[in-house]
């Protein structure tokens, strides 16, 4: 994995829980790391495949591999450009060189 193709920052994101004021929890995102990416639309194979809806961006994200974010699963997220992106995949790219991501995210 060339550095100069990681032009982009995204952060990943993992869903936690918090408590509220009565002690009753609450679903909220924290940043789990702040890393360099490639991004390419994804294509047609890959839209079909994560049976994008019409309102929807499909991007395909790789990162570095680290054993820190090694288990990111689509119960997480990416955020990109204000955007949070609902990972549909995760791919590990040659032996823990790096991860392909599709993600989806919701047209404005």
């Amino acid at each position: 994995m060339f550095a100069g193709a990681l032009d982009r920052r995204i952060t990943l994101r993992r869903a936690t829980k918090v408590q509220d004021e009565l002690g009753q929890d609450i679903a909220s995102w924290s940043d789990l790391a702040t890393v360099w990416a490639s991004r390419r639309r994804a294509s047609a194979r890959e839209t079909l495949a994560a049976s994008e809806v019409s309102a929807a961006i499909t991007d395909v994200f790789e990162i570095r591999y680290d054993s820190a974010w090694s288990d990111l699963s689509p119960l997480d997220r990416v955020g990109f450009e204000g955007r949070d992106y609902d990972i549909q995949s995760v791919d590990e790219i040659g032996r823990r060189e790096g991860l392909r991501i599709a993600a989806v995210a919701r047209a404005e």
